[in-house]
């Protein structure tokens, strides 16, 4: 079908426009039958412009124009003209004009949308990934998918700027099941056989490293086999950097400048640098969280001290047993009745917490069912410790120190959503938080796993404590915290084969398995590996909160469903017998 191809986009037009002949192309929004004028709403990805059927300007195209449905394709010839009288609408950018139809070309109908394209926020999920398609029409799925473009070229900009460069690595990897559950890929040619898909490129950008290839980066897709939430993908986007010769304030000065240009170019916003530091185990006292929020104040408060004498069973037993009293303080909230306090101690049950000592600070000290078995110096003490004042409301866990302080810190979360502390207009709160444990205990399998990967590199002061006190070794690792979620987590690499060999012991992996799993990686290491380390963001969150969205669903353009279905193409799905019988596999 030959129609003029466009001359103006429909966000394009203007005043400076009034008078000139024009095309433009587009979806109908919305068509409008006033007394015989038809006013339609002509949509692409730029805006919007209102077009104009009148039957004493041109009868011929008045009658197109009746035909016209929501959603149908068209190409418009006309003029600009002034919006008449009062009729600007100054919520458009190109509300003080129109275009006055000379000519209209059908150039596709469209069935009715099974939901209104410009109210798909109040659709049922399951029908807008079902027909993404439509839903990616309309306004919000477009100006985030806009922004998160705007942030892939604001940070290959950077990375070029600074002298990296941006080297691809294999979809297609060999499987080392050391974390997460791996997708694996088989192979027709070596029979059975599999690849896998890369859940980081990370043994691969290491060895880039090795190669001499000192500033990299990639944005990559990774794959990870395990169960979703909403900032969950089986396949994600990783901004993945390396350097070489580089220690952790290297790292940390490239990255503040990336978040500094990253929120000037798509929020406006001037983040001011150097960002805050915590160390891990003084974020798990204070926020019980290795991500914590800081676009409020509530903090945790350890209460060891106050009870380091204390007869209450429950106190005593937690000392004696190397955890953690911790307690939180809620200003103004001494009036919560028995039932909201129910509530709460419900809520830190659900999590695994024995129970929630709560405590109402009056003018003459403190009423709680507890209090009695507390001494007068350890009610003062608790009062003084905290700050608290008549009026407040405080709140004590005790038990092991990891499941204790996590407990409280997600009460603390639920204690600002309650006392409203997180308003919409607070500045983005940015932190790095540094020196996490190198190895965590898993009592299921009586082994250490690596907390971050097999390749990170302990504190060098604290290397022989690998041989003896593994779990009591930091790490040389760095996470990037936006208002409670991590964004970004990386390390100062191992690069000492020696050292990799005693991490490796220290994880129970075997001389055998370890050959069997990196032995390429560890043979590179021979041949004169730099220091070096790096950093990967996850991609899909940080656009996520950029776009202040509470899903990554939102700001990628096909994802899956939480079951890691896709509703849209219906995958996954079922194979030819043929293909399954050239790949060996039979299905049982």
């Amino acid at each position: 079908m030959k129609f003029n191809r466009r001359t103006h986009t429909c966000g394009e037009l203007r005043e400076e426009n009034i008078g000139e002949k024009i095309v433009l192309n587009g979806w109908v929004d919305t068509r409008r039958d006033l007394g015989g004028v038809i006013f339609i709403d002509l949509r692409d990805r730029y805006g919007i412009t209102q077009v104009v059927f009148e039957p004493n300007y041109n009868s011929e195209t008045h009658k197109e124009g009746s035909k016209l449905r929501s959603e149908y394709v068209v190409a418009i010839e006309g003029t600009v003209r002034k919006r008449p009288g009062d009729t600007t609408n100054a919520n458009l950018p190109t509300g003080m004009v129109d275009v006055m139809v000379d000519k209209v070309i059908l150039l596709n109908e469209a069935k009715t949308p099974p939901f209104p394209i410009q109210k798909s926020g109040d659709v049922n999920e399951d029908i807008r990934l079902e027909y993404r398609y439509l839903d990616l029409r309309g306004e919000k799925m477009q100006k985030n998918l806009l922004m998160r473009s705007k942030m892939y070229n604001s940070v290959r900009n950077y990375f070029n700027d600074n002298e990296f460069l941006e080297i691809e690595t294999p979809y297609l990897m060999k499987s080392t099941p050391e974390g997460a559950r791996d997708f694996l890929v088989p192979s027709r040619i070596h029979r059975g056989k599999f690849y896998a898909l890369p859940q980081s490129p990370q043994t691969y950008k290491q060895l880039l490293m090795v190669s001499g290839f000192d500033k990299y980066f990639q944005i990559v897709k990774c794959f990870r086999d395990e169960d979703l939430r909403a900032d969950r993908q089986p396949e994600f986007t990783q901004i993945d950097i390396e350097m070489s010769f580089v220690d952790q304030e290297d790292i940390f000065s490239m990255v503040e400048g990336l978040m500094v240009k990253l929120f000037k170019e798509t929020k406006n916003y001037e983040l001011e640098t150097p960002i805050k530091r915590l160390d891990f185990h003084e974020a798990m006292e204070r926020y019980g969280s290795d991500k914590p929020d800081l676009r409020f104040d509530l903090e945790m408060t350890t209460l060891n001290e106050v009870f380091k004498d204390a007869e209450f069973k429950v106190f005593k037993d937690a000392l004696a047993n190397n955890g953690i009293i911790t307690g939180l303080l809620a200003e103004g909230c001494g009036d919560y009745t028995r039932n909201q306090l129910d509530v709460l101690t419900n809520y830190v049950k659900q999590l695994g917490a024995g129970g929630l000592i709560w405590m109402r600070v009056k003018e003459d000290g403190l009423e709680a069912p507890v209090a009695k078995f507390m001494s007068d110096e350890e009610k003062q003490g608790i009062i003084d410790t905290l700050g608290a004042k008549p009026g407040d409301l405080l709140f004590i866990i005790s038990g092991s120190k990891t499941q204790s302080l996590s407990i409280m810190g997600s009460l603390r979360l639920e204690m600002a959503k309650r006392l409203d502390l997180i308003k919409p207009d607070a500045k983005p709160a940015l932190l790095w938080v540094t020196n996490f444990p190198l190895l965590e205990w898993d009592e299921d399998t009586k082994r250490f796993y690596a907390m971050h990967h097999p390749f990170t590199s302990p504190n060098l002061n604290e290397v022989d404590k690998l041989d003896t006190n593994p779990g009591d070794v930091n790490a040389r690792a760095y996470d990037l915290v936006l208002n409670g979620n991590e964004i970004a987590g990386g390390s100062i690499r191992i690069h000492s084969a020696d050292l990799q060999s005693k991490m490796f012991d220290a994880l129970g992996i075997s001389k055998e398995e370890a050959d069997t799993k990196f032995g390429f990686l560890m043979n590179a290491f021979k041949y004169g590996a730099p220091p070096h380390g790096g950093i990967a963001f996850g991609f899909d969150r940080l656009a996520m909160l950029f776009a202040n969205e509470n899903s990554i669903r939102e700001v990628i353009a096909f994802p899956k469903t939480s079951s890691a279905a896709s509703l849209m193409d219906h995958s996954p799905s079922d194979v030819d017998e043929a293909q399954l019988k050239e790949l060996f596999i039979k299905i049982r």
